[in-house]
């Protein structure tokens, strides 16, 4: 580990040398802040809290349902001015003018019966009906002091039962979504990170073996002149100038545009020029696979959509079963009500009302059609279990990779760390050589630099394949492996 810092330092101390353009003027971000910042203001981020919002006002709305519901319903007034056929005492109709004025007020409580698919209710009005006729005006009132009654369908689907198990399930997947997404923002903070530190140190790349490449080619200059190089010789190594001049544009270039996607990403809208600090230590720990499964399955969405997707097969396995079948329905009702020409003696000696009715609907010939809305769902139950399955196969084959992807990383990181140490000795061993005159193949020298140049990117690759492994691993499962501990989240302060 000490060795990956002290080369971490070298790294920063050649980019402070060679990109002094890049470093005025700047602010410096480590990973730890990138990834905050996207956490915080990232579209990404503030996309997954809109879409959890939506679902737990969704989650509300289904609550409400199932709590007593109070409407106010009134007509003031209704007017009917028409002519009617009307039935007279002796048993004729006569045509006849109606100027009716009527008023009613009604207040109603309902409740579901989540168990049963059933409502109760409980009612309460009265009614006013004005009736002038040859200038007579006739007022009546009706009351209905209190009416409680139920209505309960016997036979039929209930949507309630199953929206009860399926909704919560719904919900609880939409918070992990949400946690999910948030990892998945770090992963994205990763990549735009790494991608604009590889650009950065490209620059620096460039731009050393631009200046190291011009020392060469006036030395070799020299040497020319007192012939002890041939033309060749100088040629490559003007030659290298030249690419190394030309790099210096590309990789300028592709900073800037690294910059523009790393600033878009994390909505910076200051002009100050941006320095990335590499990481300087990586937390290593051995993940077991069984225990990766089982966090993945008890956290993540996926582990909770398996349930839903087959509760949600069985739900319209029970419609298609109860639907179109033998069915009945109970509406009963138990009131007081009056009426009278003054309102306080409707008030008076309520008089019983009650209604009862079962009503029964039995398909005498429906050509198979019940049986076959039964088999589709059975075979649709089917077709999801067999789905279900493989895709948990899958889920967790993917796990078992990514887990002994990152059990992998140190020691890859160890090889490209040491990798690119003596890759840059052997650079500076060969540059030093070459300079007093005791190597003579340039090519050797190039070969030297190459190897130097992607050894050190190779090593940076490295360290942006362990974050992202890291990342994508806490992801699948929405577990810590560094803390020991689920992934959580304050959902409440995603409503403020």
């Amino acid at each position: 580990m000490k060795q990956k810092i002290l080369h971490t330092i070298s790294i920063l101390l050649i980019l402070v040398v060679c990109t002094d353009s890049y470093s005025q003027d700047s602010v410096k971000y480590a990973l730890a802040e990138v990834i905050k910042i996207a956490h915080d203001q990232s579209p990404d981020a503030q996309m997954a809290k809109h879409r959890y919002r939506r679902s737990y006002w969704s989650f509300r709305s289904f609550k409400a349902t199932y709590l007593p519901g109070i409407r106010l319903d009134a007509t003031l007034p209704n007017l009917n001015r028409s002519i009617n056929a009307i039935p007279a005492q002796d048993g004729t109709t006569i045509f006849t003018a109606q100027n009716l004025m009527s008023y009613s007020v009604g207040l109603s409580i309902n409740q579901k019966i989540g168990a049963s698919g059933g409502e109760v209710f409980l009612r309460s009005g009265i009614q006013r009906l004005d009736n002038t006729l040859n200038d007579t005006t006739v007022t009546q009132y009706l009351t209905n002091m209190i009416n409680i009654g139920i209505s309960q369908p016997i036979f039929h689907y209930n949507p309630y039962k199953w929206d009860k198990k399926i909704e919560p399930m719904r919900f609880e997947e939409a918070q992990r979504l949400y946690i999910e997404t948030t990892e998945q923002v770090a992963i994205t903070a990763v990549d735009y990170f790494f991608s604009l530190l590889l650009a950065q140190i490209q620059v620096g790349i460039a731009a050393k073996n631009q200046a190291n490449y011009d020392t060469l080619f006036r030395i070799a200059q020299g040497r020319y002149n007192l012939g002890k190089i041939a033309e060749n010789e100088l040629l490559q190594l003007e030659l290298n100038l030249l690419k190394a001049e030309a790099s210096v544009e590309i990789e300028e270039l592709n900073y800037e545009n690294q910059l523009f996607v790393f600033k878009s990403y994390l909505r910076l809208k200051d002009e100050f020029r941006i320095q990335l600090i590499p990481p300087a230590e990586t937390p290593h720990f051995v993940i077991p696979g069984d225990k990766a499964i089982i966090e993945a399955r008890n956290n993540t969405s996926s582990g909770l959509e398996f349930q839903r997707r087959m509760l949600e097969a069985e739900s319209e396995l029970n419609r298609a079963k109860r639907e179109g079948r033998f069915d009945a329905e109970l509406f009963a009702s138990f009131g007081l009500t009056q009426t009278s020409t003054d309102i306080q003696t409707a008030y008076k000696n309520p008089l019983d009302e009650e209604r009862v009715m079962l009503g029964i609907t039995v398909p005498l010939l429906d050509w198979g059609k019940a049986r076959g809305n039964i088999k589709m769902a059975e075979s649709n139950l089917d077709l999801v279990a067999t789905t279900v399955e493989q895709d948990r196969i899958d889920f967790e084959q993917n796990i078992v990779i990514n887990v002994r992807q990152f059990n992998m990383q140190e020691k890859q990181l160890r090889i490209a760390a040491k990798s690119d140490t003596v890759a840059q000795k052997r650079f500076d061993v060969t540059q030093k050589r070459y300079m007093i005159g005791k190597v003579n193949d340039v090519l050797e020298l190039n070969n030297a630099q190459i190897d130097n140049d992607n050894a050190k990117m190779g090593y940076y690759r490295s360290l942006m394949n362990y974050w992202k492994s890291f990342y994508g691993l806490r992801k699948l499962t929405l577990y810590d492996f560094q803390r020991d501990m689920p992934i959580l989240v304050n959902f409440d302060d995603l409503m403020n």
